[in-house]
C-alpha cells in the first residue's frame, strides 16, 4: 500500500479507536463526571498518545468477586455484620457508652458500606517519628513466636530495607512463618533475589499486580497503597510509613519525614489480619491460603479504645473511605483537623468542608510546603485556596515533608491510615484506615497537629491572592487534571 493511502487509513483507525474509547468511558464504565470529562479531553487532544495513556492508566478494574471469597467466608462475614447492625438497631451495642451512642450513624454506615466490624478492646499507640516507629516494629518482630505478615506499598533496597529483610530472615530461620507482600510499582527497584536467603528458610514473598517483563504493567493505575504488619495475630501496625531511609529523614530532598502510624493490640488486629489475607490470596500465584493457617487473637484484650478497620479500593463501586471522611466532617460540632500530603478532594468532600465552615466549625488543613509531585502540589493549592474564602485555616508544613494521613473531629474521634485526600486514594488505589472512637487518642493526635502548626506557615487569603500569574496558570492546569492525578 502506498504511503499516500496509508496515512488517511491510520487517521481513520485512530479516530475510530478514540470514538470507541469515548463510548466505553461514557456509557459503560460509569465514572465520576469530572473523571469522564478529563479522560475525554485526553482522548480528544492526544489522539495517539491518549490511547496508550488510557490503556495503561484509564481502564477500570473488574470488580466481581475480586477477592474470590468462598460462600462460607461470605456467609460468616455477613452474619457478623448483621449481628452488629441488629445490636445497633436495638441500641444494645451503644448501651452505656457515650461515644458509641454519639457516632452510631457513622459506625452503622461503615458496617453496611465496608463490613467494618466494631471492636471495643483495643490498645492504641501513636508513632509520628520514623525512628521510633521502626525501633518498635523491629522489637516486636524479634519477639515473634508464630508468624509475621508484612504488606507495604514501598520497600526500598536500602539500609532500612536490608535491616527489615535480615530481621525477618532470622525469624524465618527460627521457624517463624514470614510472609511479605509488596506493590510492584511502589517498590519498583525490588526483585525476588533481594529475599533469597529468607526464601531458603520457607519465607514467602508475593508481588501485587506484577509487571510483564518488568516493563509493562496494565495495572499501573491501581496500586496496593496499604502499609500493614501483623505479628502473631496479636500486634498490628497501620499508617503512612513505608520501608525506606527517606522515612527516617535521611533523604536530603525531603529532609525530616513527618508521618503517623498506629500500633494496635486488641480485636482490630483480627480485622487487619483479615485484610492482609485477602490481599495475600489475591496476589498469591499458588493455591490460596486458608484463614485457619493464620494466627488470630482469641478472647478479649484489656484495651478500651473502640475501633473499626475500613478498607477501600477499585474493586468496589462505593468509595468507603471517602464516605467515612465526609460523614466525619458532617458530624463535626466544633473542629476538624486534617493532615494530608495531597489535598485534591472531589466536590462532595469540598462541599462537606464548606458546610462545616459555614456552620461555624473550625476546619484546619495542613499540607506540606514541599512538593514531591508538581501537579499534585499546585492542585492542592487550588483546592485549599477555595476553602480559604469560607474561613478554613490552611497550614503549610515547613519542617521537612508531611506525609501523615490523619483527621481528628471534635477531639473525640480520629482516623489514621494510608488514604490521601485525592481521587487516587478514594477510587484507584487499595487503601486502609483505622478509625478510633477515643477521646484520649484523638486528643493526642490533635496535640500533634498543634505542635506541627508551630513548624508551619499560614496560607492566608491575602497571601493566596498575591500569587503570581505563573502560579495561577499552574493551578488552573493542575485543577483541570485533578480528577486523573
Amino acid at each position: 500500500m502506498e504511503l499516500n493511502n496509508l496515512v488517511p487509513l491510520l487517521v481513520v483507525i485512530i479516530v475510530v479507536l478514540n470514538i470507541l474509547l469515548a463510548v466505553v468511558v461514557i456509557f459503560f464504565e460509569r465514572r465520576d463526571i469530572g473523571s469522564t470529562w478529563a479522560w475525554l479531553m485526553v482522548l480528544l487532544f492526544l489522539p495517539i498518545i491518549g490511547f496508550f495513556v488510557y490503556v495503561f492508566l484509564g481502564r477500570q478494574l473488574k470488580r466481581k468477586n475480586f477477592y474470590k471469597l468462598s460462600d462460607e467466608e461470605r456467609s460468616y462475614l455477613q452474619s457478623s455484620v448483621n449481628e452488629q447492625l441488629e445490636q445497633i438497631r436495638n441500641k444494645e451495642l451503644q448501651k452505656n457508652n457515650r461515644m458509641l451512642q454519639k457516632y452510631s450513624q457513622l459506625i452503622k454506615m461503615n458496617l453496611q458500606s465496608s463490613n467494618a466490624l466494631v471492636t471495643q478492646d483495643n490498645e492504641v499507640v501513636i508513632f509520628h517519628d520514623g525512628n521510633d516507629k521502626f525501633d518498635a516494629l523491629f522489637n516486636d518482630i524479634r519477639q515473634a513466636k508464630k508468624e509475621i505478615n508484612i504488606e507495604y506499598y514501598i520497600i526500598q533496597r536500602d539500609s532500612l530495607g536490608e535491616k527489615l529483610r535480615d530481621e525477618l530472615t532470622k525469624k524465618a530461620k527460627e521457624g517463624v512463618k514470614v510472609r511479605i507482600l509488596y506493590d510492584e510499582i511502589g517498590s519498583k527497584k525490588m526483585t525476588p533475589s533481594f529475599f533469597k536467603e529468607l526464601l531458603s528458610y520457607n519465607g514467602e514473598v508475593e508481588v501485587f499486580f506484577p509487571s510483564f517483563f518488568k516493563l509493562i504493567n496494565f495495572r499501573v493505575n491501581n496500586r496496593n497503597h496499604r502499609k500493614l504488619c501483623i505479628i502473631d495475630g496479636e500486634i498490628a501496625y497501620i499508617g503512612g510509613f513505608n520501608i525506606g531511609n527517606e522515612y527516617l529523614g535521611k533523604d536530603e530532598k525531603f529532609g525530616y519525614w513527618r508521618d503517623t502510624h498506629f500500633r494496635l493490640k486488641g480485636g482490630a488486629v483480627n480485622h487487619i489480619q483479615g485484610r492482609f489475607i485477602l490481599d495475600w490470596n489475591q496476589a498469591r500465584k499458588q493455591k490460596k491460603v486458608d484463614r485457619r493457617d493464620f494466627s488470630f487473637q482469641k478472647g478479649l484484650h484489656d484495651g478500651s479504645s473502640i475501633a473499626q478497620i475500613i478498607a477501600s479500593g477499585p474493586n468496589s463501586k462505593i468509595e468507603h473511605l471517602k464516605n467515612m471522611y465526609v460523614k466525619l466532617i458532617m458530624s463535626a460540632k466544633k473542629s476538624v483537623y486534617i493532615q494530608t500530603p495531597y489535598f485534591i478532594p472531589d466536590t462532595s468532600f469540598m462541599d462537606a468542608c464548606k458546610i462545616a465552615l459555614l456552620s461555624g466549625v473550625d476546619v484546619r488543613i495542613m499540607i506540606p510546603n514541599k512538593p514531591d509531585h508538581p501537579f499534585v502540589y499546585w492542585a492542592s493549592w487550588a483546592h485549599a485556596g477555595e476553602l480559604l474564602r469560607y474561613g478554613a485555616k490552611i497550614l503549610l508544613y515547613e519542617n521537612g515533608f508531611l506525609h501523615a494521613k490523619t483527621i481528628v473531629v471534635d477531639e473525640e474521634v480520629a482516623s489514621v491510615g494510608t488514604t490521601n485526600i485525592d481521587t487516587r486514594s478514594f477510587r484507584l488505589n487499595f487503601e486502609v484506615n483505622a478509625i478510633v472512637y477515643d477521646e484520649q487518642i484523638s486528643a493526642q493526635l490533635q496535640n500533634l497537629f498543634l505542635k506541627d502548626s508551630e513548624a508551619s506557615s499560614k496560607l492566608t487569603l491575602e497571601r493566596y491572592k498575591e500569587r503570581s500569574t505563573i502560579i495561577k496558570c499552574k493551578e488552573a492546569v493542575s485543577r483541570l487534571l485533578s480528577p486523573i492525578l
